[in-house]
């Protein structure tokens, strides 16, 4: 067992576990049960476990992607299980097959984020995310002026009947994470600056800073803005209030944290340095996960094993090291507020 750190900084440090994969480990079967390990235990649950017992920081909270019409027992015993291990639970909403810009979808995509808000309400989840801003992998062209705007005014309609018809303001969410990808996954919502758009303005109809902006170290890098420009927008959206989770994840491989080029390190800093950040969330993507096939054909270096003989938790436990010293490293030079 390696020396324990102790975190210095009043952040909440957690984990995204899709390095155990989407296929065959996070998505239910067509029988809607969830994968199960040989041991006959939730991947999920039990990989959470085994990061507890290896990493040299405590984890306080999972980000996990909430897929609808999963097994209502294989989800109590999921959220359970991860509840048991005295994590918060942070739940993703998943849409799929619907494109929250295009008003043909509204009715099918405002149905999904409600079924997946109503499981988050079910199990007292304070903060849930999402990346419902298009359609992944649509291969549309990037809407600019005018098409852009009315993309804006749908997906804020979107999200605000969700809001209302779910009735988000009489229940345990306190936050959603609205993320952006980057280009190829999105064609439109491709930065901070685009995104903040839509939570602003979603935030002015309801009075209250609800909708925040996650900032994933890895679309900003593989992103259209450079990092100085990225710096700023950080700056501005958390002085608005709206500066949300921070996803320490590294860009383009999606791999482990040694091939990020040091955008992670440089956006920890720039959120820490407002003096707003609140969660880092570690996330590695399996380099064969085969619901990311179509990455791997259309982007190149996504995907590609970046673990030189390492296990994919060896890799989760090397970024919880990695980001434990460095959330330290910023309280010791009075960037960040110790707890």
């Amino acid at each position: 067992m390696e020396n324990k750190i102790e975190l210095k900084a009043g952040v909440e440090l957690g984990v995204c576990p899709t390095h155990v994969k989407f296929v065959g480990g996070l998505v239910p079967g067509e029988d809607a049960k969830l994968p199960r390990t040989e041991s006959g235990e939730l991947y999920a649950v039990a990989e959470m476990r085994t990061l507890q017992e290896r990493s040299p920081v405590a984890i306080e909270s999972v980000q996990i992607s909430q897929f609808n019409g999963t097994d209502a027992a294989d989800l109590d015993e999921m959220y359970g299980g991860l509840r048991d291990l005295g994590l918060t639970i942070h739940i993703i909403l998943m849409v799929g097959g619907a494109d929250p810009m295009n008003p043909a979808d509204e009715d099918a995509v405002v149905s999904q984020l409600i079924e997946g808000v109503n499981t988050a309400k079910k199990f007292g989840t304070t903060q849930v995310g999402s990346t419902s801003f298009e359609e992944w992998l649509s291969g549309k062209e990037r809407l600019e002026g005018a098409a852009f705007e009315a993309a804006v005014a749908q997906v804020i309609k979107v999200h605000k009947r969700v809001y209302d018809e779910a009735d988000i303001a009489n229940s345990s969410i306190e936050k959603w994470h609205l993320e952006f990808l980057r280009g190829t996954e999105f064609a439109t919502f491709t930065d901070a600056g685009r995104a903040w758009e839509v939570a602003k303005k979603l935030n002015d109809m309801i009075g209250k800073k609800f909708f925040r902006l996650l900032i994933d170290a890895a679309h900003c890098a593989d992103g259209p803005l450079s990092l100085e420009e990225n710096a700023k927008l950080i700056a501005e959206i958390a002085e608005s209030g709206e500066l949300g989770m921070f996803h320490a994840s590294a860009a383009t491989t999606r791999g482990h944290h040694s091939t990020d080029d040091g955008w992670i390190a440089a956006l920890l800093a720039e959120c820490a340095k407002t003096g707003k950040l609140e969660q880092v969330i570690v996330e590695l993507f399996h380099h064969e996960d085969d619901a990311l096939a179509p990455m791997r054909d259309a982007i190149e270096g996504f995907g590609v094993d970046t673990l030189d003989g390492k296990s994919y938790t060896d890799a989760v436990v090397d970024g919880l090291r990695d980001a434990a010293l460095r959330l330290n490293n910023l309280v010791n030079r009075g960037v960040l507020a110790a707890k």
